[in-house]
């Protein structure tokens, strides 16, 4: 029950920090006359940096450090590209409603198709694809329909949600080795520093009036108030994201986001009371019946892929079945240190068996026997020959012993 109840309270946190930061920018940029959005996410960036570096300080999260300057120098990168991303974001709110905005970052699934496509040559299935024609078609509709469209702010809504699907690409990409995969909160961490040199020269550029602006707005004090509120709720944004993940999972996380984005448009339009009709309210409807659809056919076709490589014997399903069993120990109790001598152990454990391959073999198996925690122990080599085959599969041939998570034949 008390387990219930936290999944509950973490949903209803995330729900809350997304849609208050995204009216409260809306509020800030429309109504209360603060005309600076690069100041704005300056001021977003600034406070993910302070509550990222209190967060790690506290010890309350486990975050992962950058191993090497390679790594720091793609995450930089990630970082420049994110910056653009919640900049432009900004900007289209300054001069478009909110259920415009999130209608057009709907599209952003069809973005990382066609990038994904360009930068990695990789295809997905037709019903994906399929899948995303609503998805275009229903911004289609409710652009054109859009009582209060601006060209600039549907420019930079576009390019936001382009640049959202490139970030997405990017970092599947360049974080491609799993030594340098990073959570999400020691992603940002690492990114919303490199967020801040980048945008106080673009504020200094772009913005020059942003300070003096904010301190005859502050006059009242109210100012200062929605201002520190936004700036940490976009923080707790990446926060809420992160446990919810943890909580619950990434396929639930995505249909929570589709039904975050209804509340939104919902709780803006009574809120801002900007006009709507039936075109616009349509168009909306089918790009999020679209975005739906594509959640649905990514997850078939990434069963499809996985059962594909079971039956081919691919050795990294038994790699992903190692992973997913230590996230399940983290998660049910077990400290990260130990999940990361046990990892660390099967990683030597395995490297130690490719070296054995490097001499050929000339008959008779090995078996090593790699238990669920992934650790392992050095007398499970002691009996393995010096001549062995050269390369690690998975074995099918017989029962898997009670205890193990994969039988790998060496």
């Amino acid at each position: 029950m008390s387990s219930a109840v936290t999944t509950g309270a973490v949903i209803l946190s995330w729900y809350g920090s997304n849609i208050g930061v995204l009216l409260l920018n809306k509020y800030l940029l429309s109504i209360f006359g603060f005309k600076c959005p690069v100041f704005l996410t300056l001021c977003h960036m600034l406070a993910c940096s302070c509550m990222s570096y209190c967060v790690a300080a506290s010890r309350l999260v486990a975050l992962q450090p950058v191993t090497s300057r390679r790594q720091f120098y793609k995450i930089s990168l990630l970082a420049l590209v994110f910056c653009l991303t919640v900049v432009l974001g900004n900007v289209s709110l300054k001069f478009i409603p909110v259920s415009f905005n999130q209608a057009i970052g709907a599209t952003t699934p069809a973005f990382t198709a066609l990038l994904a496509w360009m930068v990695m040559h990789q295809r997905e299935s037709p019903a994906v694809y399929l899948s995303l024609v609503p998805v275009v078609v229903g911004v289609v509709i409710a652009s054109g329909a859009e009582p209060l469209f601006n060209m600039g702010g549907f420019i930079a809504a576009v390019t936001a949600a382009s640049a959202r699907a490139l970030k997405s690409v990017l970092q599947g990409l360049m974080l491609s080795d799993s030594n340098e995969r990073m959570d999400s909160l020691s992603l940002l961490m690492y990114m919303a520093p490199v967020a801040v040199v980048a945008l106080i020269p673009t504020t200094l550029f772009f913005e020059p009036d942003a300070a003096s602006l904010a301190m005859e707005l502050g006059s009242n004090g109210m100012f200062w108030v929605l201002l520190f509120l936004n700036s940490f709720l976009a923080y707790f944004v990446n926060l809420t994201n992160f446990l919810v993940t943890k909580h619950t999972s990434a396929l639930t996380l995505q249909v929570l986001g589709n039904a975050k984005g209804v509340v939104a448009v919902v709780l803006s339009l009574l809120y801002f009371r900007n006009p709507v009709n039936f075109y616009s309210v349509f168009g909306y409807g089918v790009t999020v019946t679209g975005v739906v659809m594509y959640s649905q056919a990514k997850k078939s076709a990434k069963k499809q892929q996985l059962l594909q490589k079971m039956a081919s014997g691919d050795p990294s399903v038994g790699e992903l079945q190692q992973q997913k069993q230590e996230q399940q120990q983290i998660g049910g109790g077990k400290s990260l240190g130990d999940a990361a001598v046990g990892k660390a152990e099967a990683a030597a454990l395995l490297r130690a068996a490719e070296k054995l391959g490097a001499n050929g073999y000339s008959g008779g198996h090995s078996y090593i026997n790699i238990p669920a925690n992934g650790s392992a122990r050095a007398d499970q080599l002691a009996g393995v020959s010096a001549r062995t085959v050269p390369l690690m599969v998975q074995t099918t041939s017989g029962p898997m012993p009670r205890g193990f998570s994969s039988v790998y034949e060496v």
